[in-house]
């Protein structure tokens, strides 16, 4: 059996397990609530994971073990801005995310829950939300395909556009049929594999290498003399960018939507333990899979010409064929989980936030027709996606890194501040989640200066900032008391105390 057979068979054995779970999610998908939110009955193992693997996507097991490789470990400080970020977001949002999308008219996505907590009667809130959804994800979705077709393409030599349609078919399969129970399922399946990988090419490499770890981290520091150094040839300006990414995840649509899923508030705690616990050691075995790749093809006098493929190379020849077909799936999985969380994402924003709102008959389907809406819904934006990604050199890609900073910014600050300020508006929020938009577009594309500028800043801060400030000033000019939406934040928050399945049902 050579190389590409073997690889080749553990795709399909991988591809086969997706499928299968799907299978098993539409046994058990009959409402809208199962096929978006899996029921709310997620336990925390399993949103834990699912958020994690949704996150990461091919940047965890590529992007930045090839940066790292290429400069040193001045580019952790973005890994360790997540961290904190992932794990500032399991205590502050999750939890109150939990119960007040339940207590506020059982809402099943972001911009339904922003629209019923704050009664916002125009439903402009909700539309322009859902708009934003659906704008970015289908961008992200793009890429990710534009991802998986590359991957097929560097990694067997087959034809991108054949790669690409696999990969999304696929996604699409298991995401169709199967909704948020066999995205969330899938999501554990390839957290679990992408841990594994990044755990076992460190320890591996160390055991072949001749001499063992110590002349293996001696060869990577002779390659590379600042591999180690976490500020060489960097800026205050420029770590405090990196670590901004954090405040990404308080607006990240895909990510949250696990905590509304959650059993209980009372599961936060676990999923915070066992999620943090999976990045702590995904991103250190990165890093380590950086380091060690280059001690270790330095050792054998060897170059990579793409850094980026370093935990690909690596894989290959430490393992037999069989088992570095599973690395390669595990390098799938990460841009997989992705897909399939933003495809579902931007389904419950088409059907649930703008369907609903603009068809009057849309108020009054069966939940077995607004299921089916939803299949639609993903099919229509994986059509669309692919569409997009059918040029590999789409300029697409570069939208991309406005992504991630654009919903951090639109809708971070304001779910913290409905989480936890009682005076915030719908005109506060609207205000708010349209200054950060704008200024994360503005910033980036206009504003943006050379090294040591401050307008070299990631954008995501000054639009994180100035969409919280704005939120704020228009929220005190506009707000008027309301008894039924102070009785509703009351309740949200005790019960995210309690966190007890009975009283969250009983609401």
């Amino acid at each position: 059996m050579n190389e590409s057979t073997a690889q080749a068979i553990a795709l399909i054995i991988y591809f086969v397990a997706m499928i299968m779970i799907g299978l098993w999610a539409y046994q058990r998908t009959d409402d809208l609530d199962d096929y978006m939110l899996a029921g709310r009955n997620l336990p925390p193992a399993v949103a834990a994971l699912s958020a994690g693997a949704s996150d990461m996507s091919g940047w965890l097991l590529m992007g930045l073990p090839g940066a790292i490789y290429a400069t040193g470990l001045v580019e952790f400080w973005i890994a360790v801005g997540l961290t904190i970020g992932a794990y500032l977001n399991w205590v502050f949002v999750a939890p109150r995310l939990r119960t007040y999308t339940e207590v506020s008219s059982n809402s099943i996505t972001v911009p339904s829950f922003l629209d019923n907590r704050l009664r916002d009667t125009t439903h402009l809130l909700r539309i322009v939300s859902g708009i934003i959804i659906f704008i970015f994800f289908t961008f992200y979705v793009s890429s990710g395909m534009v991802a998986g077709g590359k991957f097929f393409d560097s990694s067997f030599g087959m034809e991108y556009h054949l790669g690409m349609v696999l990969v999304a078919g696929i996604v699409v399969l298991y995401t169709l049929i199967g909704g948020f129970l066999a995205v969330s399922w899938t999501d554990l399946v390839q957290a679990c594999m992408m841990v594994t990988a990044l755990v076992m090419i460190p320890i591996v490499a160390i055991i072949e290498f001749d001499g063992g770890a110590g002349d293996l981290f001696r060869t990577a520091h002779a390659a590379n003399p600042a591999i180690y150094s976490v500020l060489a040839g960097t800026t205050a300006l420029a770590v405090i960018s990196n670590l901004a990414w954090g405040l990404g995840y308080f607006g990240q649509p895909h990510i949250i939507v696990r905590f509304m899923a959650l059993r209980t508030a009372h599961d936060a705690k676990a999923g915070r333990r066992i999620g943090i616990g999976w990045m702590i050691f995904s991103v250190v075995g990165t890093a380590l899979v950086a380091v060690v790749g280059l001690g270790y093809f330095s050792g054998a006098g060897r170059e990579l010409a793409d850094p980026e493929t370093v935990f690909i190379a690596m894989g290959k020849v430490l393992f037999h064929p069989v088992i570095s077909g599973f690395l390669l799936a595990a390098v799938l999985a990460a841009i997989m989980s992705t897909i399939s969380s933003q495809l579902l994402v931007t389904s419950s924003a088409l059907v649930e936030d703008i369907y609903k709102v603009f068809s009057k008959s849309g108020r009054t389907l069966t939940e077995k027709r607004m299921v089916l809406y939803g299949r639609v819904a993903v099919l229509v934006v994986a059509v669309l996606a692919a569409l997009l990604a059918w040029n590999p050199d789409s300029t697409i890609l570069d939208l991309v890194g406005f992504a991630w900073a654009g919903f951090g910014a639109s809708f971070g600050p304001i779910i913290l501040l409905a989480l936890y300020w009682r005076r915030l508006t719908n005109y506060g929020a609207l205000a708010g989640m349209i200054v950060g938009s704008l200024t994360v577009g503005i910033w980036g594309r206009f504003l943006s200066g050379g090294p040591g500028s401050i307008f070299d800043l990631y954008e995501i801060l000054p639009g994180f900032l100035f969409a919280l400030l704005v939120a704020v000033l228009v929220s005190k000019a506009t707000y008027t008391h309301d008894d039924g939406i102070q009785a509703e934040f009351d309740e949200a928050v005790r019960l995210s105390k309690v966190g007890k399945q009975d009283d969250a049902h009983a609401v």
